[in-house]
């Protein structure tokens, strides 16, 4: 026995049902039609050059449509498509464009997708709707008709050839068609969405060379981050450990002196409160190097204003962030730009910088350039190959130009989201 509060939830879910079915009978033959027709004659159209300009177009279309489906499906049926898309370049250049969707695999795919989907979303997105109206027509028009020879239409009701019914019958017939398109709807939907999540979701093999990405990334990040405590505890013992020892011993002096020369002591409290400076200068050197104050207190833009200030030769600086991104993209991408600095000032023979920092589409991005001889190679090692590393960690990108005689420019990325909006950006000129 179902009470009334669970079946009121079954009639509206069935009901819903019916809607967002229609809804995707829509999109089957009103869009998906005519974009895969656009689509495979804007492709045919690319050796006559109209292709070039016209084919991403259409194919980003078809990508909008695919991942309306993605989220439709979540919100829906509860069936998750995780997007497969690769990153997309940045850069003007329709043929660059072009190439990055035609090699994208999940681009053909889409395509399937919308083929597929003519009939199969015609087919699913009709059922339960019409289910429902094919029941109510027995339960509401039947008892109007009285004897009934020939009922509905299609092929669902076909009492023509079996001889007349009885209303009775009829209305019965009506109501469990009707109920049972309450329970179907929902379980059609969710079919919809389960063939969407089989051509739509990534690919085996994109998901086995994704999951070889991140055990590379994981592997060199923990590399990395066993170096940089390697270098802290290098750092204190032979810097701020020793002169803590130094300072231990010389107050012990002191205190032996004190009695006999007090001179002396005195010369050696001097001298041991001259080396708790050095010992306190080291500590917050090396705190900085883990994480700098001024990034924690100013953000990334206040605390990259603060790097060019430092360097010896003049930094334009653009910074437009209408927020902070969470503390380990703030410093990741903080370090970045401080070793990209840092390059410049000891190997670029650079008279001027720049530093271009901006957030839009959920990626952060860093361009840093100099005037310089140029010839910067990140597959020289060095500090390149560790920033490449620390970005690698969080999904980040870095592409470096730098032909002979410069300039030299590095365009780094991080997927992240920002938060605390601000009123206005910073910008500015070390």
């Amino acid at each position: 026995m179902i009470d009334g509060d669970r079946g009121g939830e079954i009639v509206r879910s069935g009901l819903l049902s019916c809607v967002r079915g229609l809804i995707q009978v829509v999109v089957a033959q009103v869009v998906c039609i005519p974009l895969f027709v656009l689509a495979v004659l804007s492709i045919a159209f690319i050796p006559l050059g109209v292709g070039v300009v016209l084919a991403p177009v259409v194919l980003l279309a078809v990508r909008g449509v695919a991942n309306m489906q993605r989220v439709w499906a979540a919100e829906w049926s509860g069936v998750p498509i995780p997007v497969p898309y690769r990153p997309e370049p940045d850069t003007r250049s329709p043929f660059r464009r072009l190439g990055w969707l035609l090699r994208d695999p999940a681009t053909w795919r889409d395509m399937l997708w919308t083929l597929v989907n003519i009939p199969l979303g015609l087919l699913l997105g009709l059922l339960p709707a019409a289910m429902l109206v094919y029941g109510l027509e027995g339960v509401l028009v039947a008892p109007w008709l009285g004897q009934i020879t020939s009922y509905g239409w299609g092929p669902f009701w076909p009492t023509d050839r079996y001889g007349p019914l009885s209303v009775a019958a009829i209305v019965a017939l009506g109501a469990g068609l009707t109920a049972l398109s309450f329970k179907a709807g929902p379980v059609v939907l969710k079919g919809h969405a389960l063939f969407g999540q089989s051509l739509l979701a990534p690919a085996r093999t994109t998901l086995a060379l994704r999951v070889q990405e991140l055990a590379e990334t994981r592997s060199e990040t923990v590399d990395a981050s066993a170096a940089e405590l390697r270098r802290i505890e290098r750092d204190l013992h032979d810097g701020a450990q020793a002169r803590l020892v130094a300072l231990s011993m010389n107050i012990g002096l002191a205190e032996e002196l004190m009695k006999h020369d007090p001179r002396a002591a005195q010369e050696l409290l001097a001298e041991a409160r001259s080396a708790s400076g050095r010992a306190l200068s080291e500590l917050r050197d090396l705190v900085r190097g883990i994480h700098p104050p001024v990034l924690a207190e100013r953000g990334l833009d206040g605390a990259v204003q603060a790097l060019a200030l430092s360097l010896p030769l003049p930094v334009d600086v653009r910074i437009d962030l209408p927020g902070r991104a969470e503390a380990p993209v703030e410093s990741a991408a903080y370090f970045a730009v401080a070793e990209m600095l840092a390059n410049i000032a000891k190997h670029s023979a650079a008279t001027r910088a720049w530093i271009q920092i901006e957030h839009s589409r959920d990626r952060l991005q860093m361009i840093i350039g100099d005037d310089g001889a140029g010839g910067a190679d990140p597959a020289a090692g060095g500090g390149m190959r560790g920033i490449e590393r620390r970005l690698a960690a969080f999904d980040g990108t870095m592409a470096v130009t730098s032909p002979p005689g410069g300039p030299t420019i590095v365009t780094m990325e991080l997927p992240c989201a920002l938060s605390s909006p601000r009123t206005s950006p910073s910008s500015g000129t070390g």
